[in-house]
C-alpha cells in the first residue's frame, strides 16, 4: 500500500516523488487538518498498518460476517504478501499512523484497495490525500484509468470517490462474502 506523494496545489512542483518522500499537507485546499503527511510506505510501517487496520474493521464486528473482518485485518506476515505488487500509501498525522489505501497497476489500469481510516481521523480529509497520491502515482504510470470496489454499505466512501471525480460503472452482487460491491473508475 504505497508509493507516491500527495497532490501539491495549481502552480506548485512536487518534490517528493522519490519513493519514501515525505511532503506535510498544512491547511491545504485538499484538507481540513493540519500536519498530515502522506507518503509512500515501507516495511517499517507494516506494525502501524495491521494495528490501524484492527481498529478499523473492529467497529464492525456484528455488522459484516466474521470471515470477512478476519481478513481485512491481517497479521504482520499477512501484510508482507499484501505488498507484492501493490504500492501503499500511509497518511500520518503528528507521526500516527492515520490512512493507508493501496494501488496495483496492472495492465494499464490502476486499482485502489484497501483503503482504511483511524475511526477517530475520519471527515478530516485524510481519504482525500491518500486518493489523490494514488491518482497522481497513476497518472506518472501512465495509467489509462483507476478504479475501485467499495462494499455497497459504505455510501460515505462511495460519495467521496464521486466527489473525485469517479463514476459508478457496475456492481457486483455477493462479490465479498455475500456482499455487494460498487465499482467506481475514473478515466485518466
Amino acid at each position: 500500500m504505497s508509493q507516491g506523494s500527495t497532490p501539491l496545489p495549481p502552480g506548485k512542483e512536487n518534490s517528493a516523488s522519490e519513493k519514501g518522500a515525505t511532503r506535510p499537507v498544512n491547511g491545504s485546499a485538499l484538507s481540513a487538518t493540519p500536519s498530515i503527511v502522506v507518503t509512500q510506505a515501507t516495511h517499517t510501517d507494516i506494525p502501524d498498518i495491521c494495528n490501524l487496520y484492527k481498529r478499523v474493521w473492529d467497529e464492525f464486528r456484528g455488522k459484516f460476517p466474521e470471515d470477512l473482518l478476519k481478513a481485512w485485518q491481517p497479521t504482520p506476515l499477512e501484510f508482507t504478501s499484501w505488498m507484492e505488487g501493490v504500492t501503499y500509501f500511509s497518511a500520518r498525522r503528528d507521526r500516527r499512523l492515520v490512512g493507508v489505501l493501496g494501488g496495483s497497476l496492472q495492465d494499464g489500469s490502476v486499482r485502489l484497495v484497501n483503503l482504511g481510516v483511524d475511526p477517530e481521523a475520519r471527515r478530516s480529509g485524510i481519504a482525500t490525500l491518500l486518493v489523490g497520491a494514488s491518482l497522481e502515482w497513476a497518472r506518472r504510470a501512465n495509467a489509462s484509468s483507476v478504479w475501485v470496489e467499495v462494499l455497497l454499505p459504505f455510501e460515505g466512501a462511495i460519495h467521496l470517490f464521486q466527489k473525485l471525480g469517479f463514476t459508478q460503472s457496475g456492481v457486483l452482487h455477493k462479490h465479498f462474502w455475500k456482499e455487494d460491491v460498487q465499482l467506481l473508475e475514473q478515466v485518466l
